[in-house]
Formats: C-alpha cells, structure tokens, sequence
C-alpha cells in the first residue's frame, strides 16, 4: 500500500472533475455507452461518482441512475446534475442487483457497465474502453474488458494497485474474482448471453455472472490500463459483510464445485474474520502467518490444492 505522493491523483479524489458546459453533444458514430449507478444514501460520495462519468465528456454516453429511495442529500445532488442523466428514479427496491437489472432493463447502449455510488472513473476510461470494443463488431462480439484499478484506503488516504492481466493468467474466475467490478465492460450481446444479476445474491452477484460469463463463452480481455477508483471506507459493503458475505460466497462455491472447497473457504474466513476483530493483532505479522497454517491445515483436511488454497484465501 502506497501513500499518495502525487498532487494529480490527490487532487482528483478530493476536487470535483466536471465543469459545467464541457459535455460534448451525442454522436452517433461512437458506439453508445450505457452507464447504471445504483445507489442508497450515498450523499457523501455520489457527487464524485456522476462527475466521474459525465466528465469523460464520451460523445455518446447514456447514464442511468438508480436509487433505492434515498433520504440523505442524494436526489438534490443528482438534481443537480439531471441534465447530463438519461434517466433516473428513485424508489424503494429488492436491492442492489435489482436495481442495476431494472437499469440495463432501461439501457440501449452496445457497451455497458455499471458503477457504484462510491466509486469512480478515471479521466478517459470510456474512449479507451470505446476504442478497444471498436476494434471488432460489437454487435456480435461476446467479450468482457476489465482494466486495473486505483484501490482508494479513504481513512488511511492511501492506495494500491493491482495487476489484472497477470491474475488472468495465473487464476480461475471460478475460484477467485480477480475482475475488479468498475474496471469492468462488456457488449450487449456478452449480457444477454449470460443473462441478468442474480437478485438473490447481496455480495456475490458480480462473481456469480463472470462465472457464468465464462460458462458462456464470452471472452476476457485484461488489460494493463487504470480505467477506476474502487473506494474502500467504514461503510464499504464488501468490506462489512463478514459472516453474512462469508456464508453467500460459500453457496457460490458449493454451485460451482465440490463441497469441500466451500468448506474449507468457510474454515480459512471464519479464522480471518475472528482475527481481523481485534485491532492489536491486526498491526502485528500474527494473522497472516495464522492464516498461512490454516490454509496448510485446509489442503490437509480437505484435500485440496495449494493453487485452491491461495484463491481462497484472496476471496
């Protein structure tokens, strides 16, 4: 983890990136980019997120906000930026999944993605992504991009990176997700392929469709370029699950593979979890080399592979 020595980036994550008037009119002969932002009370953070997106100033961008019936500062922020949004709503819904299918539901474009209230895009992502999906027929093309992303520590106010042509390599996207979410986007025709978000998931639902995507046919295509922002706060959602994400990440292991793995994912977290509690094991080398004799232990018991082992022990 690295602290923010550049003024660039440091500036980015704490000033507003869109100005007034810069918004280029549609063009047609970019391919269309639907954007969905679901969102629920993130007054906080959401102002960040809709610059991110309308400030690529991409020709043909349909964004789509939408909010769960937020009661914080959320709808006057978007108000505020309504011009620039092809659509929103906000009213109560069956969570997070839901909303983002209701919002694809709405979308027409032939890219599309969508972006967490917390999270941002970094400047160009969307030409980049554009020109990438240009290179072959969009229509036809079953194919999911996924870029790297700038891992933001908001407390700390630090960062790290990540490597995502290099996990694709080493890594099965059955065992470990290794697509960072808001660096990901695929063509219209991989989503209708794989089919909807799964509304009966809260913390897998993305995992669960790039298996899926997979089992599919639609082709990965990493690539070295930071395309995001991926906040992580008190209130990060992945980051609070804790038990609750732990056991709905095991049913996905159960789908997918046999049942000791799922078991032994259960067995390695639980000890993470009990150790992540206590703040003064947590500055110390103790978790993780607990950690590295329980998954020792799980390949014993379990008989799995090491290659399992370290997959789990990423998720």
């Amino acid at each position: 983890m690295t602290n923010f020595a550049s003024a660039q980036i440091r500036g980015f994550v704490t000033k507003p990136s869109f100005k007034e008037g810069t918004v280029l009119g549609k063009n047609a002969s970019w391919p269309k980019i639907s954007i969905v932002t679901p969102s629920l009370n993130q007054g906080k953070y959401i102002e960040a997120t809709i610059q991110s997106v309308i400030g690529q100033n991409y020709p043909n961008l349909e964004y789509i906000i939408m909010d769960g019936g937020s009661q914080d500062d959320t709808l006057d922020i978007i108000r505020k930026y309504e011009s620039h949004i092809s659509y929103w709503e906000s009213k109560k819904d069956n969570g997070q999944a839901s909303a983002i299918n209701r919002g694809f539901s709405i979308a027409s474009g032939e890219i599309i993605a969508w972006l967490n209230s917390d999270d941002m895009y970094l400047p160009g992502t969307l030409q980049l992504v554009s020109g990438i999906f240009s290179k072959g027929q969009i229509q036809n093309d079953l194919r999911i991009i996924f870029g790297n992303c700038l891992h933001l520590y908001e407390e700390q106010f630090a960062a790290r990176g990540s490597n995502v042509k290099y996990r694709h390599q080493v890594s099965n996207i059955e065992l470990c997700d290794y697509i960072i979410q808001p660096s990901s986007f695929w063509t219209r025709a991989a989503f209708e392929a794989t089919g909807a978000l799964r509304e009966d998931l809260s913390w897998g639902f993305d995992w669960e469709w790039f298996i899926r995507a997979k089992k599919r046919s639609v082709l990965f295509h990493p690539v070295d370029d930071f395309l995001s922002v991926y906040r992580i706060h008190s209130k990060h959602k992945s980051g609070s699950g804790g038990y609750e994400r732990m056991h709905e990440l095991a049913g996905i292991y159960r789908e997918y593979h046999p049942k000791k793995v799922a078991r032994a994912y259960v067995k390695m977290n639980t000890c993470r979890i009990m150790l992540n509690k206590s703040k003064v094991l947590k500055q110390t080398k103790i978790p993780g080399i607990i950690a590295l004799l329980m998954g020792i232990c799980c390949m014993c018991i379990y008989r799995i592979t090491w290659r399992q082992v370290k997959a789990l022990r990423r998720m």
